[in-house]
């Protein structure tokens, strides 16, 4: 084993990265946090997160994953800038290859690189994610009581959003480019059958009005009869092109996991590319197929993807880490003991 292997390193310092740093490092382990490209995560982009137990008056995106990073720096875990771009995880050390173009021996990872919302390109969305534009209703729709809000999407994810919203906002139209829904028909029924959910079809989202300091004032859509309207738009075709009265709009196109790095080696992936741990999709343990390798929150997480499963997942891969890791002596220690009972 070379002199330079990591005992663990974090890849992610989202709420699980964090999470699963301050197990580790409380258990001496040393963590070495890889922050990624967009460090913190999605929850960066939420300004008020109101269901993350033990804040009662809510705290911001920002300043919770500022505490559990300093939480983790106290006890010891190291964190550093950069990404996972490939992993030879087929046998010790696992050799990791950064975006800055170092290489980082370890004897385990916990991959903790979350999924990333996929975002429609509509004019002003840069400005206004997490201050009225939202990927997550469960985490921002009480924001929204009384508003008139959007969604965009058309599968059982923007139905799902729907059906929540509208237990706040007074209406909530989902816009879909298309006329048929790629939803299953119990949810799709659902959200047809609600009194406060319209539909508008054959409709994109071309921009969002508003900004930091008002939130969403409105937004501007665009239709046609045939469907896939935008490019139309950009192809010259005449279309309708309207302007709507708004307080919300949330996204709800899927996610789409971190997890290039992972293609070709024997973690295995499914097919939207999620981490499948050892136990199927029991989350009985977070160990993956790969020895020494274990996952953590949304990039193993199709179903929740809330900022506390997340937390909880990255406590469960620490300690399924710690265990792993006491129970696998080093490939030198394994030499050593073999040596040792060879000269008995």
């Amino acid at each position: 084993m070379p002199a330079d292997t990591r005992e663990l390193v974090v890849a992610g310092s989202g709420v699980a990265g964090l999470s699963a740093a301050v197990y580790a490092a409380r258990a001496d382990l040393d963590p070495l946090v890889l922050e990624g490209d967009e460090p913190g995560g999605q929850l960066t982009l939420t300004t008020d997160v109101e269901n993350f137990l033990g804040f009662p008056e809510g705290v911001g995106g920002m300043e919770l994953i500022q505490r559990g990073r300093e939480q983790a720096e106290r006890f010891g875990a190291e964190f550093q800038h950069g990404s996972v771009e490939a992993a030879d995880v087929d046998g010790q050390p696992l050799e990791l290859s950064l975006s800055t173009g170092e290489t980082v021996r370890t004897r385990a990872l916990i991959v903790a690189t979350g999924a990333s919302a996929r975002w429609v390109g509509a004019d002003g969305e840069d400005e206004l994610m997490g201050y009225g534009l939202s990927t997550c209703a469960t985490c921002d729709g009480a924001f929204h009581r009384g508003d008139d809000v959007l969604v965009v999407g058309g599968g059982d994810s923007a139905m799902e959003e729907a059906l929540f919203l509208a237990k706040f906002a007074d209406s909530v139209t989902v816009v879909h480019r298309r006329e048929a829904l790629r939803a299953s028909e119990i949810m799709a029924d659902r959200a047809r059958d609600h009194d406060d959910i319209e539909f508008r079809w054959n409709t994109e989202l071309l921009a969002i009005d508003g900004s930091q300091e008002s939130g969403v004032t409105g937004a501007t859509l665009v239709s046609h009869p045939e469907g896939y309207p935008s490019e139309r738009y950009e192809d010259g075709e005449d279309v309708t092109v309207e302007e709507v009265d708004v307080g919300g709009v949330f996204y709800a196109i899927g996610h789409e996991p971190n997890t290039a790095f992972l293609e070709d080696t024997p973690v295995e992936l499914d097919s939207d590319g999620y981490v499948r741990t050892a136990d199927g999709d029991s989350w009985a343990t977070t160990a993956t197929a790969a020895e020494g390798v274990f996952a953590a929150g949304d990039v193993m997480d199709r179903a929740y993807q809330q900022a506390v499963t997340a937390a909880g997942t990255g406590s469960m891969a620490a300690l399924d880490t710690e265990e792993w890791l006491e129970s696998t002596p080093a490939p030198a220690a394994e030499a050593a003991a073999a040596s040792m009972e060879a000269d008995d």
